[in-house]
């Protein structure tokens, strides 16, 4: 834990005292978004302290042409670049002349923030005394609407404390706006038209390369004491920037309050001809509502996703409030409402990372959506993968693969790889295997088949060529060996048969195997139509199996473990209990060629392979690698502690998951690893819902069933949760006496709990 000034509460998150040492981090923890757009909680007026401006728009991005120091053949031309956009929350605030803002400000006095991620809305609340003496009472609301999904609200009031005053409101749209995260300090956007319609603002702007076109637009009223207040100003246009200046005299305690509906209409959506004219029937539908009706609406909404995604925990504040900011923040993210879309590790918080896809959200996401969500928003994710084979097709083409092998990108906006850091790039090729275990776990869980013959063979086999091709066969070993990569644990660069890879390789053909033979006998049209397309032959599978048949896995007998790579035991093996701390994190304090040389792990590699095939392997072999494996692992990577909490579970070392539990879900509040104020770790924080449901919950799917082994933190009195399997709806809530279930609907549906079978009937609470 590296911050503590969070407020403690199961819906909100708050923030009391103002703090410049915090402004960012503060930004990136309250930031908000819809699944088309999103912000960080920049502040409305102006700021002259340290900030990160950042608003995003969802799919929006620019191809950064690559720089490093040395070019090698095979590297992308660019990395994707999520891009700030035009701003549309700007209100300049003046008091009898002097501006708000708080970094010169001579006083600030009982500042909140509060992100309501019940109702989700997230307000802020302050007095100031300004440079000129005149005090005021500030309240500031502000949502992103899931209903329509194009606009945001701003709700600003200011109260007079110290006199009469007059106040200045000029709110503004901004298209002069720069990225934190650039290569070549290029410009990402071009503004094209600058314009008004009475009180109407637009900016029209397009990206430079990708030529997204955008309108930024905005619509505000002003309140006088709660009354309209007809508005008569003209509007102050330049280069980049649209804006209006609304001025209104009010008393002492007396309040003036002007509320802002702004947003976006894009190319993506729309004809790049007619994005103003769909700016205004945006404005025109949310204006007519109104502020209270559409933010009653966002009420709603929401009352809706918790409906289903919602867990509970009783007895533990913090954990409480972990989970519901994990859960929120990937709602926020992705609702799969657009298949063209998908979940960026940073999701609308910062710019880190670039791209929109990573192997994170087949590894760890779509868990948590197939179970909180219709299976349709899963199946949308696996779309994506389908939709980009021919884009994976030529990223393994440019390395040198041939007859349609498959490598699918490590990053990526629209399915070409677009990440350049060599040894992820073209080493961390486990990403292929990902893909291939989501098509597997989408199926085990949904029971929904109709993917693999539609779609999924075509990506499996194209994955199955590159893994053939990729493995060389070592005459020394007499078995089949896969050089040059990076797993998961990124602190081990360009080794030799990284178990999990390995593993991922064997099974993914095996896997590909079994589903030919399976679309071949009961989807005799799609396997023609495959076989035709792919021009796969059994020469070819044949070759395929041999491969899987006969790879190579390190091992040591001594310690009787399967070993990360080749090699590993040859480190000096300094646990992690045994490093100064003075030293963590690592990644901030050493060399890499310290890190490169260490036995440190930055995430689960080998224990990652145990999570995903569980029951390949004995419990016995599990406790062994993880008493090995656990106390070399530094956790500086946000995919850890879930994958370390589950399996904790899994032995029953219940304070031992419940430490890593805490640690993913309140990695960001708590900002475990130093870089908050860059962005959350959104992908991450599915892991802290598998924590749960899969760790202290125990669920699992066991020949086509559900399957329960619960157990509880001895800090929780109780806790709850509901899973959609198969669309049959189950509630379960653990408490220290025992488990109960409720199952929705109108079927009859058997699960098994403790390794028992237990019926359960809707409409009754079955104990067990």
């Amino acid at each position: 834990m590296n911050q503590d000034y969070i407020v403690p509460n199961v819906w909100s998150i708050i923030e009391e005292g103002f703090d410049k040492e915090k402004v960012k981090s503060s930004e990136s923890l309250f930031s908000i978004g819809n699944g088309a757009m999103g912000q960080r909680a920049n502040f409305e007026e102006h700021y002259s302290g340290h900030t990160f401006q950042g608003s995003y728009i969802a799919g929006v991005y620019y191809p950064d042409k690559t720089r490093v120091g040395w070019w090698k053949n095979g590297y992308p031309e660019y990395f994707a670049k999520v891009i700030n956009a035009p701003s549309w929350i700007g209100i300049d605030v003046m008091v009898n002349g002097e501006a708000l803002d708080l970094n010169t400000c001579k006083k600030v006095a009982k500042y909140k923030r509060e992100l309501n991620m019940q109702e989700g809305w997230y307000k802020r609340s302050f007095t100031a005394t300004l440079p000129n003496g005149q005090e005021i009472e500030v309240h500031v609301t502000r949502f992103l609407s899931l209903d329509i999904d194009e606009v945001g609200a701003i709700q600003y009031n200011v109260k007079a404390l110290s006199g009469d005053m007059e106040v200045s409101f000029s709110p503004y749209v901004d298209s002069g706006i720069t990225n934190e995260d650039t290569n070549w300090d290029d410009k990402f956007w071009n503004t094209t038209k600058v314009s008004f319609d009475g009180q109407l603002g637009f900016i029209e702007a397009h990206t430079m390369k990708t030529n997204f076109a955008t309108c930024t637009f905005m619509e505000s009223k002003l309140f006088h004491n709660g009354k309209a207040v007809a508005l008569n100003s003209e509007a102050s246009i330049e280069e980049n920037k649209v804006g209006f200046n609304y001025k209104v005299s009010i008393k002492k305690g007396e309040s003036a309050t002007l509320h802002k509906f702004g947003g976006y209409t894009v190319s993506r959506n729309h004809e790049a001809s007619q994005l103003v004219n769909a700016a205004k029937s945006v404005l025109e539908k949310v204006t007519t509502m109104g502020f209270d009706a559409l933010l009653d609406k966002q009420k709603e909404a929401w009352a809706k996703i918790w409906e289903m995604s919602d867990i509970t925990i009783d007895g533990d504040i913090k954990a409480q409030q972990g989970i519901r900011f994990n859960i929120f923040q990937l709602n926020q993210t992705y609702l799969g409402k657009d298949s063209r879309l998908n979940i960026g590790p940073k999701g609308f918080t910062g710019e880190k990372y670039g791209g929109s896809t990573y192997w994170d959200t087949e590894a760890y996401c779509i868990p948590f959506y197939m179970a909180t969500k219709d299976q349709s928003v899963a199946r949308s994710l696996l779309k994506y993968r389908y939709n980009h084979l021919e884009k994976a097709i030529e990223n393994a083409k440019k390395l040198g693969f041939s007859n349609g092998a498959a490598l699918y990108p490590m990053v990526t906006m629209n399915g070409e790889e677009c990440h350049n850091e060599w040894e992820i790039t073209f080493e961390e090729i486990h990403r292929n295997g990902a893909i291939a275990f989501a098509i597997y776990n989408y199926f085990r869980f949904t029971g929904d088949y109709s993917y693999i013959p539609e779609m999924g063979l075509e990506v499996l086999i194209g994955i199955s060529r590159f893994w053939q091709q990729r493995a060389s066969f070592s005459k020394p070993k007499n078995k089949y060996v896969i050089l040059g990569v990076t797993g998961p644990n990124e602190y081990e660069n360009n080794v030799n048969n990284n178990w999990y890879t390995n593993y991922l390789a064997k099974w993914c053909i095996n896997y590909t195997l079994e589903q030919l033979g399976k679309v071949k006998d009961g989807y005799s049209d799609d396997y023609k139509r495959i076989i035709g397309m792919t021009k796969l032959t059994d020469k070819e599978t044949e070759a395929w199996k041999k491969v899987a048949d006969n790879m190579y896995f390190p091992f040591s007998e001594e310690l009787d473990i399967y070993l990360q790579q080749d090699g590993f035991l040859d480190k000096e093996l300094i646990t992690v209990a045994n490093l100064d701390r003075s030293q963590r994190p690592i990644n901030q304090k050493w060399s890499w060629d310290r890190i490169l040389r260490s036995p440190y792990i930055k995430q689960a590699d080998t224990l990652q392979g145990f999570y995903l095939f569980e029951d390949h392997f004995t419990l016995e072999e599990l406790e062994k690698h993880f008493d090995f494996y656990e106390p070399f692992t530094v956790h500086e990577s946000s995919l850890s502690p879930c994958v370390h909490s589950i399996q904790a579970a899994k032995l029953d070392r219940m304070e031992q998951a419940y430490t890593f539990y805490l640690r993913t879900s309140r990695l960001d509040l708590d900002d475990y690893n130093k870089e908050v104020e860059e962005g959350l770790h959104i992908t991450s924080m599915a892991g802290t819902w598998m924590s749960i449901v899969e760790g202290f919950g125990g669920m699992r799917v066991v020949d086509d069933k559900l399957s329960f082994t619960p157990r509880i933190p001895k800090q929780w009195k109780a806790y709850s949760f509901k899973v959609n399997f198969r669309n049959r709806i189950l509630k379960v809530k653990v408490t220290e006496a025992g488990t109960s279930f409720d199952l929705e609907g109108t079927d009859e549906m058997s699960i098994r709990v403790n390794g028992k079978r237990v019926v359960l009937k809707a409409g009754e609470t079955v104990s067990a």
